[in-house]
């Protein structure tokens, strides 16, 4: 999706809106926008990968995972990326992606609770006959023989 949504975008904007010629139009598209949205999908997977790496950190420092660790992350990545702009850039940025990240993790809280409810107990299972203890051996019809070696 991060490599064909910018440039596809781009591509729009750079085409003619002429109808389709022989000559393939998404050709002419990309002859005009050399970079092929290779900017946009540059900028997701930078800050994709610091948001991961932020965020396993994070896991392994704290050792749960939960939605502060995203929120966190969220933050401390768009701390990161504005840097060169200046600490209010930075302040900023952290805060919008502390509330982006808030809001997806919510959301995603919210879905999982209204989720559940369809099913209050879960379902029933049998038990499962192979966590059950053994069942006694029956009587041996030759009394009790053992056998030694």
């Amino acid at each position: 999706m991060a490599v064909s949504v910018p440039g596809k975008l781009r591509q729009s904007r750079c085409t003619d809106p002429r109808p389709l010629a022989c000559t393939g139009q998404s050709q002419e598209g990309w002859a005009c926008c050399p970079d092929g949205g290779s900017r946009g999908t540059g900028s997701f997977a930078v800050w994709g990968g610091l948001f991961s790496m932020i965020d396993c950190s994070l896991v392994r420092v704290r050792g749960k995972e939960d939605p502060w660790n995203s929120i966190t992350s969220g933050a401390l990545t768009g701390a990161v990326l504005a840097a060169r702009n200046g600490p209010v850039a930075m302040v900023g940025s952290a805060a919008m992606g502390g509330i982006l990240l808030a809001l997806i993790e919510g959301a995603g809280i919210l879905l999982t609770r209204f989720a559940s409810a369809q099913f209050p107990n879960g379902p029933q299972f049998a038990e499962d006959p192979s966590q059950l203890p053994p069942a006694p051996l029956p009587a041996s019809p030759f009394g009790d023989y053992r056998q030694y070696q």
